[in-house]
């Protein structure tokens, strides 16, 4: 399936089942990383008003790919130290709880990007190869 991505912390095959149906089979027409979180709902936006300045995340996008992204965030906030401590770096910054998630969220947006562009351009290229022979 995509063995890049499952192999990130709190990742299972549903959750990579989701995200590949999300992704679609053309995966070069993202862009960027900053593309797919936006087609995953959880690109920022800012709010500012009068004196106030924070982001808030793309309303839009796939609403399951925002759901299956919220749950691994939650998730490795409960069992993964990595995750713990940038939460705990971003409230130290003076962030709420649900902003720290905001932030994890995004971070975990360009982690899977990554790997889902590895698992499938190499299976891109080895079709194509097979198809040759």
């Amino acid at each position: 399936m995509a063995p890049n991505t499952l192999a990130l912390p709190q990742v299972g095959p549903v959750s990579v089942a989701q995200l590949l149906i999300t992704a679609g089979e053309n995966f070069e027409r993202f862009r960027n990383e900053a593309a797919f979180a936006r087609l995953c709902g959880v690109a920022p936006v800012p709010v500012s008003s009068g004196k106030s300045h924070r982001m808030r995340l793309h309303r839009g996008g796939n609403r399951q790919a925002n759901r299956v992204i919220y749950l691994i965030a939650i998730c490795r906030l409960r069992y993964d130290p990595r995750s713990q401590a940038y939460r705990d770096r971003k409230r130290a910054q003076g962030h709420s709880s649900a902003d720290a998630i905001c932030c994890l969220k995004r971070f975990i947006a360009r982690e899977i990007y990554y790997s889902l562009k590895r698992d499938l351009c190499g299976a891109y290229v080895k079709r194509s190869l097979s198809k040759d022979t």
